[in-house]
């Protein structure tokens, strides 16, 4: 094979991931779907079930995002999910993800920048892009300041 070809089969056979997301969810038909939806739009993405399993993905892989299920095993587990993403020195984009729609969505966050709501598949999409964009921006502005002071 020509190294041409081989480069054309080599481009060929990746595909195109756009970012790596950790979804973290006990439902198991909320997280098949949710998982379904990102990967069918480009995310690499791993999912937890629980806290443990969310706090050992995160201690031995890099995420741009990490998607929490408010009430993974406790309220406060979920935001502890959060909070421990946030000390990975990747410094992720965070959010929780509300799956199921009920009047209560909004009392999980109090900035609802944080809060992903699924009902609606463009805009959790468009959601998802926007927090790994604003993660990229906030790195590449610490890049920048950091480089200036040396």
């Amino acid at each position: 094979m020509s190294s041409a070809a081989a480069a054309r089969a080599e481009i060929g056979s990746r595909s195109l991931e756009l970012a790596r997301v950790l979804l973290v969810e006990s439902d198991v038909a909320s997280r098949l779907t949710l998982q379904t939806l990102l990967r069918a739009s480009g995310y690499a993405v791993d999912v937890a079930a629980s806290a443990a399993e969310a706090v050992g993905k995160m201690d031995t892989s890099t995420y741009e995002l990490v998607l929490t299920d408010p009430n993974i095993e406790t309220r406060e587990t979920g935001r502890g999910i959060l909070a421990y993403a946030r000390r990975k020195d990747y410094k992720p984009a965070t959010a929780i993800i509300h799956a199921h729609r009920d009047g209560n969505a909004r009392e999980y966050s109090k900035n609802p920048k944080m809060l992903v709501e699924t009902e609606d598949v463009t805009t959790f999409l468009g959601k998802v892009a926007e927090l790994i964009s604003l993660r990229a921006t906030r790195r590449s502005g610490r890049a920048l300041r950091m480089s200036a002071n040396n």
